[in-house]
């Protein structure tokens, strides 16, 4: 008995001593991926690729009995491997537009909890911030379902150098916020950004509520606080009343549940990652001033089997009366099919630019749940 016993310690032994040195293996790869990660804005998590790792991994083990067992131990390793990413990538900086609990701001946090949300006061200046090194990405609002696009936003990923490397779907939800010991019945008067006010408008105007306009939400949420008048009231985020400890008199009071933001991530580096599940690139161009130019564009891109979820036109603002475009395409631009595309459609535009590719778009409300 003692010998089977000293048998299957010194299997232990050996299987530890090279597990161990596996680890190390695994985790200098892990220290690789980080790297990769942090200079091109992606977030540590993400939840798909774990979950193929699982399922691929757990052919390799015939025995039934232990296969609920290798799975923990799997998400055990993958959870390790996560803490060493995030104290490599503790200091990365993700500059915003706006101020503490902004959605910009909320949005940040979420895609990038273990780094530091840097304020900046406009899209223009979050987006230099990248550029000149001071930030390692941006995380701008490219469209909102309510509102439509951010065209100050598109401008600057037609003009600039940056990449966008992920793109993010924040659900917007609004609150009614009133400073400690303010009371529903007592608010005469509320503030916050037009947007937000015209998606709540239903509920205020059946309280009768006079209305003032802010910069922002969260700029309304500070006046508020500031101000300490117990008849006057925020609409905002659950973030935004914590971060200014205001008191939510009313939640979710806007008309509709489907508003969202997408936010995407912008980065000096483009994301190179293998490809995957879900991917899309963004493509800008403009077309030759002669008939049928766009139309021609369109064709070409049909005929290499790329499908547009999105296509806008946006006004060049040193040519008037000249318009670029802006599309979301399903695919991979780095195929030989993309890159034949890509070589054609010059023959029809002046310019073409990949701006950005990413893989899926991830829900902000999922990875807080996740």
């Amino acid at each position: 008995m003692n010998d089977e016993l000293n048998e299957a310690r010194a299997i232990i032994n050996e299987t530890d001593r090279e597990m161990a040195r596996l680890f190390s293996r695994r985790m200098e790869a892990a220290k690789r991926i980080a790297a990769y990660k942090r200079a091109r804005g992606i977030p540590i998590l993400d939840a798909g690729r774990e979950q193929e790792i699982i399922a691929r991994n757990l052919s390799y083990v015939p025995q039934e009995e232990l296969r609920s067992f290798y799975v923990r131990f799997m998400q055990d390793v993958m959870d390790v491997s996560k803490l060493y990413q995030r104290r490599l990538m503790n200091g990365i900086r993700a500059a915003y537009s706006g101020v503490e609990g902004a959605f910009a701001w909320i949005a940040a946090r979420r895609i990038f909890p273990e780094g530091e949300a840097v304020a900046c006061p406009d899209f223009a200046a979050a987006y230099r911030a990248v550029e000149t090194g001071d930030c390692d990405v941006c995380v701008l609002p490219l469209e909102n379902s309510y509102a439509g696009e951010v065209g100050q936003v598109t401008d600057l990923m037609f003009s600039g150098p940056l990449h966008v490397t992920g793109m993010y779907t924040l659900p917007v939800r609004h609150h009614l916020l009133g400073i400690p010991g303010a009371t529903l019945s007592g608010i005469r008067r509320v503030m916050s950004h037009p947007q937000a006010l015209a998606q709540c408008a239903g509920y205020l105007q059946r309280h009768g509520f006079e209305t003032v306009q802010a910069s922002n939400t969260a700029r309304a949420a500070q006046t508020v606080l500031e101000q300490g008048d117990p008849s006057m009231a925020a609409v905002a985020s659950l973030e935004t009343a914590e971060r200014y400890g205001l008191t939510v008199l009313e939640r979710e009071i806007n008309e509709s549940g489907l508003n969202a933001t997408r936010f995407g991530v912008f980065s000096r580096a483009e994301n190179l990652q293998p490809a995957g599940r879900e991917e899309r690139f963004l493509l800008l161009f403009t077309v030759n001033h002669v008939a049928g130019a766009l139309a021609g564009a369109i064709q070409v891109i049909a005929r290499y089997g790329f499908n547009m979820r999105i296509l806008r036109s946006r006004p060049m603002k040193e040519l008037p009366w000249q318009y670029y475009f802006f599309a979301e395409m399903e695919g991979d631009d780095r195929s030989e099919a993309g890159q034949e595309m890509i070589r054609e459609l010059a023959r029809h535009c002046n310019i073409v630019k990949v701006a950005g590719r990413f893989f899926g778009e991830i829900s902000l409300k999922e990875r807080e749940e996740a």
